[in-house]
């Protein structure tokens, strides 16, 4: 029997430190809602992507005579919300679709949600907030425009992202309530401890896997969640 080696992040080997986490779409997530993982993957890139964008414009914004206070908590907000995004909002959602963990879903829905707050809130661009909204762009023109153009971007990739974030709130709970979830399955995974239960059936579920069998990787239980249209 071979134990699957975590590939993510896919650091070099050169570093000591070795990655924390397993990601296969193809081995782990089934067909049907593979895109719908796949894309939320790539929202996280993308916000993570803002996010450093935002720490430019807010050196641009300090340059231009902006308050160094914003490059301060932009830098904060990358360093923590880059890796704290995947891991509390983008991996609940992968082992939700994966094992059918309604805990998982309830962990996401959560996270997620107040994750889409914090964004319209950097979207709007609040002065001293440390992001380059609409709101610090827009008064930054009369200032420096050469400033402002740069915070721009960041303006615009910010609403990008609040957009993305909510159009997958609303479809990945169209899925969850299509297949049945509700929060008593949830609360009924937390008294029982089957959310925890999860790595090892993965286990024993692999190691029948590497022996040759044929059985599909997923188990047989998991409802067949609608997909009445194609986002």
């Amino acid at each position: 029997m071979t134990e699957r080696v975590n590939n993510f992040p896919p650091l070099p080997s050169v570093i000591p430190i070795k990655p924390c986490f397993y990601q296969n779409f193809e081995e782990e997530i089934p067909p049907q809602y593979r895109q719908l993982v796949r894309r939320a993957y790539n929202l996280w890139m993308l916000y993570s992507a803002t996010l450093c964008v935002n720490v430019i414009s807010c050196i641009a914004w300090w340059a231009g005579g902006g308050d160094g206070v914003n490059f301060g908590f932009s830098l904060l907000w990358l360093l923590i919300f880059s890796p704290c995004s995947y891991t509390c909002w983008f991996r609940p959602l992968y082992k939700g679709f994966r094992a059918d963990s309604s805990f998982n879903f309830m962990l996401f829905f959560f996270v997620f949600f107040c994750q889409c707050v914090f964004v319209i809130i950097q979207a709007v661009g609040i002065s001293g907030w440390g992001a380059c909204g609409w709101l610090a762009t827009v008064m930054f023109f009369s200032k420096n425009v050469a400033s402002a153009v740069v915070m721009l971007f960041s303006a615009v990739q910010f609403t990008i992202v609040a957009v993305l974030m909510v159009v997958l709130l609303v479809k990945v709970h169209q899925f969850y309530r299509g297949g049945g979830g509700s929060f008593q399955r949830a609360q009924e995974e937390w008294s029982s401890g089957a959310w925890k239960s999860a790595p090892v059936r993965d286990a024993g579920f692999n190691a029948i896997a590497s022996s040759g069998s044929n059985l599909p990787h997923y188990p047989a239980a998991v409802p067949s969640y609608p997909d009445n249209s194609s986002w």
